[in-house]
């Protein structure tokens, strides 16, 4: 089995988009998505859309429930976002579970197994991800005892072992860069292998200069420059 994973496009079709192309060279058998789809100022809708007509196996992230259920002291991307949606987009958003199991094998979150807003492995120090410890790490995954757990939420790629040899993966956010030095897109390949589970961490160039102009003309210029570089981190934006 062969699987690619994405996690937190926030509104960035022109970086989904050469994913999506990317993987299709990698003769994958499926394609997961671990939220965080829509919460940005490119292109949200066309994103939605773009869901939509793929239909592939998702979980939704924290951001997609704060766009469905609203919350005090809303984040303005996120309103922003919810009145752009028709009524098929919210349907589909709403209709996104919060976790899943696919093949048996490979379990899926945002967050965490049991928090869409909890880090796995990684976690903010001031503006700079740093890991998370092992016993922090190792009781996350507690209860969950899958081949393959696979998580968002933080936008670092990582790929790690448990004790127990089970595999933790986050593919990294394919349209929006957290202190990552870099613009390019990111995503993850994992195959089931004679030995085990085995993962790929890819970074794909693409016209982020063309979603840095879209973030800019439509008024929110540190997205912009988070898109340009790759050094944004959280707190900026």
């Amino acid at each position: 089995m062969r699987l690619a994973v994405i996690s937190d496009v926030h509104g960035n079709l022109h970086a989904l988009d050469a994913v999506l192309e990317d993987i299709a060279r990698q003769n994958v058998d499926a394609t997961l998505a671990l939220g965080d789809f829509l919460s940005g100022p490119g292109d949200p809708t066309g994103v939605a859309d773009r869901f939509i007509e793929l239909d592939m196996p998702s979980v939704r992230g924290n951001h997609d429930r704060y766009i469905v259920d609203g919350r005090e002291n809303d984040w303005h991307i996120d309103a922003l976002v919810r009145d752009q949606l028709d009524e098929r987009q919210r349907a589909w958003l709403a209709a996104v579970p919060p976790t899943l199991l696919h093949e048996g094998d490979v379990f899926l979150c945002h967050g965490t197994p049991r928090d869409d807003n909890g880090s796995f492995m990684d976690h903010m120090v001031g503006s700079i991800a740093a890991m998370q410890s092992r016993e922090h790490i190792e009781a996350q995954a507690a209860g969950f005892d899958h081949a393959v757990l696979l998580c968002g939420h933080t936008h670092v790629p990582r790929s790690l072992r448990l004790n127990d040899g089970r595999l933790v993966v986050n593919p990294g956010s394919v349209g929006l860069p957290f202190e990552i030095g870099s613009p390019d897109a990111r995503y993850a390949i994992i195959e089931k292998r004679s030995a085990g589970w085995n993962t790929e961490l890819h970074a794909v160039a693409y016209d982020h200069q063309a979603a840095a102009r879209q973030a800019l003309d439509r008024g929110y210029p540190r997205w912009a420059e988070a898109l340009t570089w790759g050094w944004a981190s959280p707190s900026e934006l």
